[in-house]
C-alpha cells in the first residue's frame, strides 16, 4: 500500500513538472504556404490581412520556387532545405519501375509515395527533413493541410513524433479518432476553416509542436479548375486570407505574438493556360515511332520528364530533335555531357546541372513547356501553352518568381530584400534561429539578410547569369536562354525563354 502511494506521489510529481514545462513560453515557428499565390494577389483588396502583415513584417522581392513549379517539388524542397538533385523527388507525377514498370505515380496521393517508401526501404526522400530534425533533438513538427494528402506527407513524410492533420489523411492513425471527436467533420467548403481550427487547438497549445506548418490549397484548387481572376477564385483567395486573419488574431489574443516566427511562402506561381488541343508527350511519341502503346514499358513519361528503358543515346537524340521544333515545348533539359556541363548532350539542350535536377533518379529528358506574357481577360498577365485552363509548373518568370514574408522576434520589420531567395532556404533559416545546426547536406542557406541579428558573414552582393543553347532544325533555329542569380555559391534559377527562327 505504501509503495503505490509513493508511485502516485512520484506520478504526481512528474505530471506537475510536465506541466509546468509544457506552460513555459519558447519561441517557435510557424510556416505557411497558400497554393498558387501570385504576388500580386496580395492587395488591400483580395488580401486584407496578409497585405496588413506583409507591411509590417519583411518581404523578399526575389523569392523563387524550386523547379518544377509543381507542388510536391515544393513541398519536398522546402520540408529538406534541399533541391531535387538531393531529396530525389523529381515531379509532380514521379516513375520508380520497382513500383509500376509501366506508368508513372501521382505523388498527390500519400498512398502512392507509401509505396515508394516501401520499394526503396525508406527512401522516399534521399536528404533529412525537417521534422526528421525535430525528433533527433526531442521535438516535434506538425502539419496542417487543406490540400492532396500527398502534398501533406511530404513535409513530414516520416511523421517524426509530430502528427499530420489533413481532411482525407491523419497520421499517427491511433490520433484519427480523437481528432474529428474535438473538431468535428468537415463540412462542405469548410476544409480551410477546419484546417485552421485544428491549428489552433494543436498548434497553439501550451505543449505544442516548436514547429508548426500549414498549407491552405486555395487559390491553387479553384484557380485550375476557374481560372486566374474568375469570381469563384477571386473568393478562394479571400477564404483563406479570412483564415490566415484568425490565425494572426488567435495568437494576439493568447498573448503569443512575440513568441512565433511565421515564414510565409507559396509552392509556385499561376498562369492562364492557352494550349488547348495540343497533344500529350505519349501521344507524340507513340505517333512518332518511339513509344509501341500508352502502356508499354519501352518509354514511360512522368509529367515533363521521359524515362526511356534502354536509355539509348541515339534515341534521345531523335526524340529532343522531334520535339525542338514544336511552338508548345518550351526549354528541354539532358544529362550534361560531362559532369559540371551547363548544356546538355544532345544538341540545344541544357544539363539537369543547371536547374538542380541532376539526381539518381532524373529522367532521360526533361521538357518543359513555352509560355509568354499575355494577358488575360481579368488583367493577369502569363499564359502558358499546356493544355487546360490555367496552372503553373513552368520556367515562366510567372511560375518562379513568389511571395515570401517573415515576421516574428527573429525578423526585421518593415523592410524589403532585392537578394535572391527561395523555398529551399526555409528550413536552414527556421533551424538557425530555432539555434539547431544546419546539416551541411541542405541546398538553401540561411536568410541573414532578414534577420534582426545577421551574420558578419552574410551574403550581400548577387549578379545575373545567362546560358544560352541553340541549334537548327530543318526549316528554323531553336534556342533556349536561361537565367540564374548568383549569390556567393548559390544559384537561383530565375527563369528560362524559348525562341523558334
Amino acid at each position: 500500500m505504501i509503495k503505490k502511494q509513493w508511485i502516485l506521489i512520484l506520478a504526481s510529481c512528474f505530471l506537475l513538472k510536465v506541466a509546468a514545462a509544457q506552460s513555459t513560453k519558447e519561441t517557435r515557428t510557424l510556416i505557411v504556404f497558400f497554393d498558387g499565390l501570385r504576388p500580386d494577389y496580395i492587395t488591400p483588396e483580395l488580401m486584407p490581412n496578409l497585405y496588413a502583415f506583409k507591411k509590417q513584417g519583411a518581404y523578399g522581392k526575389s523569392h523563387h520556387s524550386v523547379f518544377p513549379t509543381v507542388t510536391r517539388v515544393n513541398s519536398a524542397s522546402y520540408s529538406t532545405g534541399s533541391y531535387p538533385v538531393t531529396h530525389g523527388l523529381m515531379g509532380n507525377s514521379v516513375f520508380f519501375p520497382q513500383v509500376s514498370p509501366s506508368k508513372s505515380l501521382n505523388t498527390g496521393e500519400a498512398e502512392d509515395l507509401m509505396k515508394i517508401t516501401e520499394a526503396t526501404q525508406g527512401k522516399l526522400l534521399t536528404t533529412v527533413s525537417l521534422g526528421e530534425i525535430m525528433q533527433s533533438i526531442g521535438k516535434r513538427m506538425m502539419v496542417f493541410s487543406s490540400g492532396s494528402t500527398g502534398q501533406a506527407y511530404l513535409q513530414n513524410h516520416t511523421i517524426s513524433g509530430g502528427a499530420i492533420i489533413n481532411p482525407a489523411m491523419i497520421l499517427p492513425t491511433s490520433i484519427k479518432d480523437s481528432i474529428f471527436r474535438d473538431l468535428g467533420p468537415v463540412e462542405p467548403g469548410g476544409k480551410h476553416k477546419w484546417v485552421t481550427d485544428a491549428l489552433i487547438r494543436y498548434g497553439f497549445a501550451p505543449n505544442g509542436p516548436l514547429v508548426s506548418a500549414i498549407w491552405f490549397s486555395d487559390p491553387d484548387g479553384t484557380a485550375h479548375a476557374k481560372g486566374i481572376g474568375s469570381p469563384e477564385a477571386v473568393a478562394s483567395i479571400k477564404a483563406v486570407d479570412e483564415q490566415f486573419g484568425r490565425i494572426v488574431s488567435t495568437l494576439r489574443e493568447k498573448g503569443l505574438t512575440s513568441f512565433y516566427n511565421i515564414l510565409i511562402s507559396t509552392d509556385h506561381g499561376f498562369m492562364t493556360h492557352v494550349g488547348q488541343g495540343k497533344k500529350s508527350l505519349n501521344q507524340l511519341l507513340i505517333e512518332n515511332g518511339f513509344k509501341q502503346s500508352e502502356t508499354s514499358e519501352d518509354i514511360v513519361t512522368a509529367g515533363g520528364a521521359i524515362y526511356l528503358k534502354d536509355q539509348n543515346p541515339e534515341t534521345i537524340r531523335k526524340i529532343v530533335a522531334m520535339l525542338q521544333p514544336l511552338e508548345f515545348v518550351g526549354a528541354i533539359f539532358t544529362k550534361a555531357a560531362k559532369p559540371g556541363d551547363q548544356q546538355g548532350f544532345v544538341p540545344g539542350t541544357l544539363s539537369f546541372e543547371t536547374i538542380h535536377w541532376n539526381h539518381a533518379r532524373a529522367a532521360d529528358i526533361l521538357v518543359d513547356a513555352n509560355w509568354d506574357d499575355r494577358v488575360n481577360s481579368a488583367g493577369y498577365a502569363g499564359a502558358s501553352y499546356l493544355p487546360g485552363v490555367a496552372g503553373h509548373g513552368t520556367l515562366s518568370p510567372w511560375d518562379v518568381h513568389i511571395p515570401l514574408i517573415v515576421s516574428g522576434p527573429a525578423f526585421k520589420k518593415g523592410f524589403e530584400t532585392e537578394l535572391p531567395t527561395s523555398n529551399v532556404d526555409l528550413a536552414p533559416t527556421v533551424l538557425h534561429i530555432l539555434n539547431i545546426p544546419v546539416p551541411a547536406a541542405m541546398n538553401g542557406r540561411v536568410m541573414n539578410e532578414l534577420l534582426q541579428k545577421p551574420a558578419a558573414n552574410a551574403l550581400k552582393a548577387a549578379k545575373k547569369e545567362t546560358i544560352e543553347t541553340s541549334t537548327d532544325y530543318p526549316g528554323g533555329k531553336y534556342k533556349v536562354t536561361l537565367t540564374r542569380t548568383l549569390l556567393g555559391e548559390y544559384q537561383y534559377v530565375d527563369g528560362a525563354k524559348t525562341e523558334r527562327k
